[in-house]
């Protein structure tokens, strides 16, 4: 049996711009690429509301820092064999980070957390796996389109700094701009679609990973 664990925010939670809640567990991406690799695979979806790859968000109702809760997040579900990082979009916020090369230093500290981390037990390091998150989009949402303004062009720059980034760390890379695009109702989150594609789209890369 083959672990991977997806470590997210509200996109790989499943945030619902339409209804304003949680996407069907059988819409989200994280089950959409756990019914793909079928029972040999087991997926472990690890979304936060929120996250961001490691900043302070001081508006926040619980801790949102992806680099103060991943190395819990891995020992909780250690032994794995892969980590899928999908984050940066909550880093655009104008009172967290704000660019792109902010989202890019944090994704780095979180790849170097995952390779010196203690996993004991004679486990080995798992492999990594950078995904860019669709770019933010414009949107007449007054509420998000303040939270993430000037956001949309620091955003579009994401997929190539990680890029670069997967192939100086010997990490994976996938643009989920590629097969997905932010929903106009807010500019940040999926529609069903969207979040089924990035499944579908994630299949091959990870079983190249997997060696399956």
């Amino acid at each position: 049996m083959k672990t991977v664990l997806a470590f997210g925010d509200s996109l790989t939670w499943g945030y619902d711009p339409e209804l304003l809640g949680r996407h069907a567990y059988e819409d989200r991406w994280t089950s959409v690429l756990q019914e793909a690799l079928g029972h040999g695979v087991r997926v472990i979806a690890e979304g936060l509301n929120g996250r961001t790859t490691a900043y302070d968000d001081h508006l926040a109702d619980c801790e949102r820092n992806g680099v103060k809760l991943l190395p819990s997040v891995l020992e909780t579900h250690k032994p794995l064999d892969l980590v899928i990082i999908m984050l940066g979009t909550n880093d655009m916020k104008r009172g967290v980070a704000g660019t792109a090369i902010a989202a890019t230093k944090g994704m780095d500290r979180l790849i170097k957390l995952i390779r010196h981390h203690d996993w004991g037990f004679g486990f080995e390091t798992p492999e990594i796996l950078v995904v860019s998150p669709p770019a933010i989009s414009e949107t007449a949402n007054a509420h998000f389109a303040a939270m993430f303004r000037g956001a949309l062009d620091e955003s579009a720059m994401l997929a190539s700094f990680y890029g670069d980034l997967a192939d100086e760390a010997g990490c994976g890379f996938f643009d989920a701009g590629s097969v997905a695009e932010t929903s106009p109702l807010d500019g940040i989150h999926l529609d069903a679609e969207s979040t089924r594609a990035i499944g579908r789209g994630l299949e091959p890369i990870v079983r190249m990973m997997l060696g399956i």
